[in-house]
């Protein structure tokens, strides 16, 4: 785990694998294999957007199913934002979410490791499929603002 003065900043996404135990990729419906994102963390402070890059092919606004250790994105889009803390002896990170674009997200608690190498984040964790698969999702990240 990095220092927490390492992540704080501002992030965009460069890439998201979902990968199930055998090391095979698995691919998100919510919000495919490309997203576009955008991240934020200070001062105990963190908001997080994705969509879905071919969004405007969506129809409606419906939910899509979600694993667990996750949050659920309506109509290939999903934001939240809420306070962090970090583990020092194991390196997690805590997200609370105090609001999200989906309601049911509202409250919820996820965990996170973290790693920062220079201007590079790589935040991985631990999910499911919405089948019920267990995945490991791996995002890295740019800065692209302290």
């Amino acid at each position: 785990m990095s220092g927490k003065d390492d992540f704080e900043g501002v992030w965009w996404l460069l890439s998201r694998e979902d990968r199930a135990r055998d090391g095979s990729p698995r691919t998100d419906p919510a919000l495919g294999s490309d997203p576009l994102g955008m991240l934020t963390y200070a001062n105990g402070r963190f908001a997080a957007q994705f969509m879905k890059r071919d969004r405007q092919t969506q129809a409606g606004s419906a939910a899509a199913l979600t694993g667990s250790n996750n949050t659920t994105a309506l109509g290939g889009y999903d934001a939240y934002f809420g306070t962090y803390s970090v583990d020092p002896a194991t390196g997690e990170v805590r997200h609370r979410l105090q609001a999200a674009l989906n309601p049911q997200n509202v409250g919820m608690e996820v965990s996170r490791w973290l790693s920062v190498s220079g201007d590079r984040l790589q935040i991985r964790l631990e999910t499911t499929t919405f089948e019920g698969e267990p995945v490991t999702r791996t995002l890295t990240w740019e800065r692209v603002a302290r």
